[in-house]
């Protein structure tokens, strides 16, 4: 009964979730329309809307599961070009139906490396898996500059721009609810016993193999639609944008929104994207203020001497009063 209750209170809590989210895109939607946000600005929260699925499926695997990788931008790259190639070359489609597709083409192609770069590194956790995982960033950028078929080193011209505000939101949004019902789930409660303890967890009866590579499949899959995304947002694909610099951004806003929270990933995301361009009247000061902020707020983030203090602002924007 309890337990049945609970799972009412979540669906309820999930059905007010989207009412706000419906409403939160009716009206940027219509402040867009109307000119209040003009197309730059518009293009920085597509932007931020692409950060939130590429941090959330850094999520799955670094917060929930446990396990450092650097080589998102692999798998970002990955779905990029797949869905970018898809898109060049098969024509007479509709626009949306063939964009869809393109993504999840995209998805697939990265989930399927996703697949080969995890089965060999099932053994492997920390430092050993970051390496493994930097090194397959790096294998898919040099291939990418080295494969004349999607424009080499020259760069991946003439890709349908077919990315829109909406196409991003909705992406980003199936993203989110994803995680919540994963990690809601038995099978989310069976990774997160992962990184709690692989052992004890292995030794209860969890299959932990299975449940790394279904984390791995599941955070390469929404990079590869993320790189679909970006990829039709610019028209334009080059290897060089793929790199571990990359790779760390992504996981700099992992580590800032904290790991294993969902919230705190959509919250860096959209902090980590704007804040450049809100300093870019600062000329060359624009990326030194960007690095002071960034360890500010990592200091605020986790440093135990600021404890008292965070909990003081929790409680100030929660409406709480400290007892």
């Amino acid at each position: 009964m309890i337990k049945k209750y609970k799972n009412l209170a979540f669906f309820k809590q999930m059905l007010i979730t989207l009412a706000v989210i419906v409403l939160l895109y009716l009206v940027i939607a219509l402040l867009m329309n109307n000119g209040v946000i003009n197309r730059y600005w518009s293009g920085i929260l597509l932007n931020a809307c692409i950060n939130i699925v590429l941090v959330i499926s850094l999520n799955i695997t670094c917060g929930f599961l446990g396990q450092l990788t650097l080589g998102h931008a692999g798998f970002m790259a990955v779905g990029a070009y797949a869905s970018a190639y898809f898109s060049k070359t098969v024509t007479g489609l509709p626009i949306e139906v063939g964009f869809l597709i393109a993504m999840i083409i995209g998805g697939l192609i990265a989930m399927i490396a996703g697949a080969i770069v995890c089965y060999p590194t099932l053994k492997l956790k920390g430092d050993y898996l970051a390496i493994i995982t930097l090194a397959f960033g790096e294998i898919i950028k040099n291939v990418l500059l080295n494969l004349d078929v999607v424009g080499g080193a020259k760069g991946y011209y003439g890709i349908p721009r077919s990315t829109t505000f909406t196409w991003a939101f909705i992406v980003a949004i199936i993203m989110i609810f994803v995680a919540v019902f994963l990690f809601q789930s038995r099978q989310g409660r069976a990774i997160v016993s992962i990184r709690e303890d692989e052992i004890a967890a292995e030794a209860s009866g969890i299959n932990t193999d299975y449940y790394k590579m279904l984390a791995f499949v599941i955070a390469a899959f929404f990079a590869g639609v993320a790189g679909s995304l970006y990829s039709h947002n610019m028209g334009i694909l080059e290897p060089k944008v793929f790199d571990l610099d990359k790779s760390i951004e992504i996981l700099v806003m992992v580590v800032l929104g904290g790991m294993g929270s969902i919230k705190g990933s959509v919250i860096a995301a959209i902090a980590l994207t704007v804040l450049p361009e809100l300093l870019r009247s600062a000329s060359e000061y624009r990326m030194l203020i960007y690095a002071i902020v960034l360890i500010v707020m990592m200091l605020y983030r986790y440093d135990d001497r600021l404890y008292d203090f965070r909990h003081k602002v929790t409680n100030l924007f929660s409406g709480k009063e400290k007892s």
